[in-house]
């Protein structure tokens, strides 16, 4: 499966099958001007890094895995916390706060969503270390 970002042009994906087989911490997938989707692979015990998209909303599915998500209205104040499994959504509101991490062994495999974009067109991160 090609995980070559296809955007802007019209383009169909299992994003269940993209999610799992995708062993990159961050891969985009399809760039829009006002949408973008990618899939992670978060190591057991690592995480996706607190952030905060003070104009972009994000929309989060795990496919595989479970995390224990974070959401507030400031970096010190993480107010909101659930833990989520397979088959679970995480909608971000722009200008929240959010983290998740990956509990136990297991690699969390997701797939996001963001509109607008937050990254650039075919970024492909191996590491969460690795440069955009």
């Amino acid at each position: 499966m090609s995980t070559t970002d296809k955007g802007p042009e019209p383009h169909v994906v299992n994003i269940e099958e993209a999610s799992l087989v995708n062993e990159n911490y961050r891969t985009v997938i399809w760039t829009g001007s006002n949408l973008q989707v990618t899939v992670m692979a978060i190591k057991g015990g690592d995480d996706i890094g607190l952030e905060v998209h003070e104009n972009i909303d994000q929309f989060l599915r795990i496919e595989g895995g479970r995390g224990k998500v974070q959401m507030g209205p400031a970096e010190d104040n993480l107010i909101h916390e659930w833990e989520a499994g397979d088959g679970e959504a995480i909608m971000v509101p722009a200008g929240t706060w959010h983290n998740v991490t990956a509990i136990g062994d297991e690699t969390l495999k997701l797939y996001s969503i963001y509109s607008p974009p937050e990254h650039d067109h075919g970024i492909v991160q191996v590491t969460k270390a690795d440069p955009e």
